[in-house]
């Protein structure tokens, strides 16, 4: 009788052992699995018959996984750069030639226009999505947000024209209730939310020293 022997890169025993498409997060992340998962109206005790939780909650997932806002917003002819509203320049004013509205420029924000009626969840459930069971340190909430290519001079002056907007990946740390905003921070190459001495960042960002 022979001792089974584990090869010694069993991980990549397992990495082969993928059969088919996943909506599993297969790679190393700084987000908890359940604030991938989304919101479904479905009892956990189900009748026979009818579609059973988890499935659903899969279907949603790989519909979800099919959506870009960007594609969308540009389906409909919206470019996302144009979003922000910009330092008027009297220098280069569009003409009525170009098709174009010389006197009214884009200059309301975005949150004029936002509508939390349908919302699946409120802020509050949102940032509960980053507490693990068994853990008391809270994780970042993966999320898209529009944000200039350039922090620097993104921080300086946010209506800057020389400035571009991208939707970009980013990990939602925190949210203030006065002024309804999150406080997000972008993703790096790997998609890791770090600070800059490469630690995850937990808790919003705040040290126990405050």
């Amino acid at each position: 009788v022979t001792t089974f022997k584990v090869p010694e890169d069993f991980g990549s025993v397992l990495n082969k052992e993928v059969t088919g498409p996943t909506t599993e997060n297969l790679i190393k992340s700084d987000f908890p699995v359940q604030s991938f998962k989304p919101k479904v109206q479905i009892p956990f005790q189900r009748l026979p018959g009818q579609c059973p939780r988890e499935i659903e909650v899969e279907r949603k997932k790989r519909l979800y996984l099919t959506f870009d806002i960007a594609q969308l917003l540009a389906s409909e002819g919206i470019d996302s750069n144009q979003l922000m509203p910009r330092h008027r320049d009297p220098d280069n004013m569009p003409t009525i030639a170009e098709k174009k509205d010389p006197v009214f420029p884009i200059y309301l924000p975005l949150k004029i226009f936002d509508n939390e009626e349908y919302d699946c969840r409120t802020p509050e459930e949102w940032i509960s999505l980053g507490l693990e069971p068994g853990s008391h340190d809270r994780k970042p909430v993966p999320g898209r947000a529009l944000l200039p290519t350039d922090d620097v001079l993104g921080h300086e002056d946010p209506k800057s024209q020389k400035l571009i907007y991208e939707w970009i990946d980013v990990g939602v740390l925190d949210y203030d209730k006065e002024t309804e905003l999150y406080l997000v921070h972008k993703t790096d190459k790997n998609g890791l939310v770090r600070d800059e001495e490469g630690r995850p960042i937990l808790n919003g960002g705040r040290t126990p020293e405050g």
